[in-house]
């Protein structure tokens, strides 16, 4: 058992018969009255993000996790299929334990967090940025480029992203992972 001075962020508890993840905390000393703890929790099971407040000293379960490298192969419907790249043990994962799932990439390697108990997997990390090819860019208007205008193109996975007006198709774009949000243009 640990106190909610442990919490940090990417610690796994269990909490309310369920795995949660802590996405985000914040440790409040009022003037007045007892501290405590607000988190931001993500369900590593139904993907839901809540919301609480712990109060300061509060005794929270900590699940034991492992970190694996694991290289992604091969979608197939809501499953998304993993190699781990020590082992090669292949594992299926359910879409919605994902944050970006449309940004992954045949090859791609993720961080995934194994629950050391019952060897589950329980959350998958995504690297902070992905090169996509773009598939499918709607053209350029001429005279817009003086203000940040931006036209949507497809990548090569199928997901949509605004991109700056100058973004053709074949051309290399680095993404944001976390927001799903165009970075730059990568050259060759």
């Amino acid at each position: 058992m640990a106190s909610t001075s442990d919490i940090r962020n990417g610690l796994c508890i269990k909490f309310n018969h369920d795995i949660y993840k802590i996405i985000e905390f914040l440790h409040v000393k009022p003037g007045k009255g007892p501290a405590f703890v607000r988190t931001k929790l993500k369900s590593l099971t139904s993907g839901k993000v809540l919301d609480n407040t712990f109060s300061a000293g509060h005794k929270i379960d900590v699940i034991r996790v492992e970190t694996h490298t694991f290289q992604f192969l091969y979608p197939e419907g809501d499953e998304f299929h993993f190699m781990n790249a020590e082992t090669f043990e292949q594992i299926s994962l359910n879409k919605n334990i994902l944050d970006a799932p449309d940004l992954l990439k045949e090859g791609t390697n993720v961080m995934v967090q194994i629950n050391t108990e019952t060897d589950l997997p329980l959350s998958v990390d995504m690297p902070a940025s992905v090169i996509l090819e773009v598939t499918y860019a709607e053209p350029g208007v001429k005279g817009n480029t003086a203000t940040n205008a931006t036209k949507n193109a497809t990548v090569e996975t199928g997901a949509n992203v605004n991109v700056p007006l100058f973004i053709n198709e074949g051309d290399k774009i680095k993404i944001d992972t976390a927001s799903g949000s165009y970075m730059e243009r990568v050259k060759e």
